[in-house]
């Protein structure tokens, strides 16, 4: 890896590429310290130490992740990539809805604009309605629980709206930045910025448990840490190959085909939606209960049961497991079409050895699917209880620095942006020799 970095360093375009893409980071995380303009921010400290230190799971412990903190420091990019993220999802999720989205993911480059811009469409009106519930869940004292503390003190309408357009143009600007780091630098936009996000937590979570927990605990978490890493990239790695030959035809007067190539099935296809997915479904009792009678015995079994930072749950841990399996096979059987690609393969002469072309190859794409998407949908929910393992056996806080979410996300883009660096690398090399 160093030897990669330090080659591309030496190398003068791919050297221009990175040092841009770290400037874009470096605004990014500026960004997050620039205060939103009608918060008091001596009471948002306040309220947000409370926070850090009770309850903080589901949407608003997802969003701040995925923020780098700023949420929680209500600043211009308090948002972050949320409300692009799930305007990516659902344009996704719609091409199973909607023919016309089908058709423009099948029209090649074109379509894919197209698709794009609806996603930019789509991530504004979001971010609108995310930052005005954010203000008005602020607003009520209803975003930081138990704090009581005045934080908006001028609550004209102009102001709010000024709020909520500092908060929504933030968002714009963090997809302008995702967007320039793809086209002119190396590696996805958006997964840097989320790596980056994640990554800034990295050192607060580790001086968080040395100054709490002690030397002990600590290199506890550090050696669990480095096993979680090392299982992680060996799963992610992983992947069932499925052979596929190309029979040989007769194009004009060449003869073209005849070569072999293969499927990758990954083991953990699904990436890290199904944790989103099920990490937001369990923050809805703990928003209905929010509206209750907090004496109530509902609302109260609700809190022991569904709100993290109240105790191990096993209820809570059990239906978490559950739901990650059950997004796991949902979100794959969509994205993973093997119809289409059986119909693929059939129109250019392939076949997978011993099976017949059509019908039953997309059987046969299905049955292994579904056996792989069984060990990883496992491994996804298994990795999605560590922090909760790690709170009730190690007494470390919410603020693992080792949770699912977050190692797959660092592991995944690192691992990727590596590859590109490395793909970027041997392609210089080529050129040099064509010199």
């Amino acid at each position: 890896m160093d030897n990669a970095f330090v080659r591309a360093f030496r190398t003068p375009e791919l050297r221009n590429k990175l040092l841009f893409v770290l400037g874009m980071l470096a605004i990014y995380r500026f960004g997050v310290f620039v205060p939103t303009p009608g918060f008091d921010y001596t009471n948002i400290a306040a309220c947000t130490e409370q926070a850090l230190n009770g309850a903080g799971g589901g949407v608003l412990g997802m969003v701040n992740l995925f923020s780098g903190g700023a949420l929680l420091q209500m600043s211009v990019f308090a948002l972050g990539v949320m409300p692009y993220i799930t305007a990516s999802i659902i344009v996704q999720l719609l091409r199973v809805v909607i023919p016309k989205f089908e058709e423009l993911h099948k029209d090649g480059q074109a379509g894919q604009a197209t698709l794009t811009q609806y996603t930019r469409y789509m991530t504004i009106g979001l971010a609108v309605l995310q930052s005005t519930t954010v203000i008005t869940l602020v607003r009520s004292g209803a975003f930081f629980a138990g704090c009581n503390l005045p934080l908006v003190p001028n609550q004209s309408w102009w102001m709010l709206v000024l709020m909520i357009l500092t908060m929504t143009t933030g968002t714009l600007v963090i997809m302008w930045l995702g967007e320039l780091i793809t086209e002119k630098g190396v590696g996805n936009g958006m997964s840097l910025l989320i790596f980056t996000s994640i990554a800034a937590g990295f050192p607060a979570s580790f001086g968080q448990i040395l100054k709490l927990q002690g030397w002990m605990t600590f290199s506890i978490v550090m050696l669990i840490g480095m096993i979680i890493v090392i299982a992680v990239i060996y799963v992610e790695q992983s992947q069932r190959r499925i052979p596929v030959q190309y029979a040989k035809r007769q194009v004009g007067r060449r003869l073209v085909g005849g070569s072999s190539t293969y499927i990758p099935i990954k083991v953990n296809q699904a990436g890290v939606i199904p944790i989103i997915f099920a990490s937001s479904l369990l923050a809805l009792p703990q928003l209905i209960a929010s509206f209750g009678d907090q004496r109530s015995g509902w609302v109260q079994w609700i809190h022991a049961n569904f709100v993290l930072g109240q105790g191990f749950s096993w209820t809570y841990s059990l239906v978490y497991f559950a739901l990650i399996v059950f997004f796991a096979f949902f979100y794959v059987s969509i994205t993973f079409n093997a119809e289409e690609i059986a119909d693929n393969m059939k129109k250019y002469g392939g076949f997978v050895p011993g099976i017949r072309a059509g019908r039953p190859t997309a059987r046969y794409l299905e049955y292994v699917i579904n056996r792989v998407l069984s060990a990883g949908s496992l491994y996804l929910g298994i990795l999605a209880l560590v922090p909760l393992i790690a709170f009730a056996l190690l007494g470390a806080d919410q603020k693992f620095p080792f949770g699912g979410t977050s190692l797959l996300i660092i592991i995944g883009v690192g691992l990727d942006t590596l590859k590109q660096i490395s793909s970027k690398l041997q392609q210089h090399h080529y050129e040099g020799i064509l010199r």
